[in-house]
């Protein structure tokens, strides 16, 4: 067995695995992240089964949890990546992926981040306006070489998402607007050897539950993609991008490999099936098989409401204050029940509180704090001078590695030194 389950004893494992023994064994203090890499490895061959026999690249997207060790069992897997930065890049390439599986997106690529990319020969740079077509193109002729190019078009299409990751709509900073993209295919066609047209992608958001939108800006691709073939050669992918959602507890429509199906029919559909698709996933590859561990450090019990107060916070994990998410928090040695307890971490913030969870009528020692596989350890911070949480990846129900946490003298060093 995969990923977060309760054993018989109603303790939490990852695999068969108690996470109050990794924790011991691990040597690390809390809060620390746990990651099953068995369970992320078995995601990945569910979503690229999606795609069956059509030529395609699951670009992991690296954002989303950028561990080596992670990120190296993806590759094994087969994927390809996603980056967003420099830095994402050299930790793909050195974790084996190769560059022409690696797409690099972003509305603000520095121009060594551009020159980076062009050297390394990705798949592609993916394009988000018509001036950055412009630089790509400076920084190409700049270096002598050819830049590998696609546009993301942005399709103007709302999805049913927090405000903070819906990325398609027409107020958006991400793509090029549908009416732009001519202009910004003449930019390519008057770059001469500089530039080459490669792709076509979108990115609608995350947390898509359904397939219907993501077929919908989909089909603004196929669109443009047929417009230009019918003049033009050297398109050689679409990229439907990625947002598949997860179970957070609430459930879950469709499953990654739905959106993978679904787009190698639209493919035969509008008569594109030579083309490679390309897809982003970030947190449905990681999301689910993730675990924070956190300590109990007190309760607190006042005027008819009940606190528990955890070692781990808005610092270890933002999403709850920055977009209202809510993470399952349970023991971590017996099943939850009622009553709930309001769950607060210990950073100065009224903002640094994780909802209300069933934890039962006596706080525990320890809980899990659930889904952390992604956008969680990527996102953290060490405001309030809290260091960053260890990590521990964790294979066949053992330990591969860990990550240790820098320490709180770290950051007392290195403000000392400011």
């Amino acid at each position: 067995m995969h990923g977060f389950r309760r054993n018989a004893q109603g303790r939490a494992c990852l695999g068969e695995a108690p996470l109050s023994e990794l924790l011991s064994q691990s040597g690390l203090e809390t809060p620390a992240y746990f990651y099953d890499l068995d369970a992320i490895a078995h995601e990945a061959r569910a979503l690229i089964a999606g795609y069956g026999n059509a030529r395609h690249v699951i670009a992991y997207a690296v954002k989303a949890n950028s561990a080596g060790s992670v990120v190296r069992t993806l590759a094994a897997e087969g994927t390809g990546a996603d980056v967003v930065s420099a830095a994402e890049l050299e930790v793909a390439v050195a974790c084996g992926i190769p560059a022409e599986k690696i797409v690099m997106s972003g509305v603000a690529k520095k121009d060594s981040e551009l020159d980076f990319a062009i050297s390394s020969r990705l798949l592609a740079i993916q394009a988000e306006s018509v001036e950055e077509v412009f630089r790509i193109a400076a920084r190409a002729r700049a270096l002598g070489r050819q830049a590998r190019v696609a546009f993301r078009l942005n399709p103007g299409v709302e999805i049913d998402s927090h405000a903070h990751i819906s990325t398609g709509h027409d107020k958006a900073k991400f793509g090029i607007a549908r009416a732009d993209v001519g202009r910004a295919f003449e930019v390519v066609d008057a770059a001469g050897d500089a530039l080459v047209a490669v792709g076509l992608s979108t990115h609608i958001g995350s947390m898509l539950g359904e397939v219907a939108p993501y077929l919908q800006s989909a089909r603004h691709v196929c669109e443009v993609a047929r417009a230009r073939r019918t003049d033009h050669a050297g398109l050689e992918y679409v990229n439907f991008g990625g947002g598949f959602g997860i179970d957070y507890g609430t459930g879950q429509a469709a499953a990654p490999a739905d959106f993978g199906r679904a787009a190698v029919e639209l493919l035969k559909t509008e008569g594109l099936s030579d083309l490679m698709l390309v897809a982003e996933p970030g947190r449905s590859m990681v999301g689910s098989h993730g675990v924070l561990v956190a300590r109990v450090v007190q309760s607190k019990v006042s005027a008819g409401h009940a606190w528990l107060m955890i070692d781990a916070g808005m610092n270890d994990l933002l999403r709850p204050a920055l977009y209202g998410a809510k993470h399952r928090i349970e023991p971590l040695e017996s099943e939850p029940t009622l009553p709930e307890w309001r769950v607060v971490g210990p950073v100065c913030e009224s903002s640094d509180d994780f909802g209300a969870h069933p934890i039962g009528p006596e706080p525990p020692e320890l809980v899990a704090i659930r889904d952390a596989g992604a956008y969680s350890f990527t996102m953290a911070s060490e405001y309030n001078g809290r260091a960053l949480a260890g990590e521990v990846f964790v294979k066949n129900g053992m330990i591969l590695g860990t990550s240790p946490s820098p320490g709180a003298a770290a950051w007392i060093k290195r403000r000392l030194q400011a």
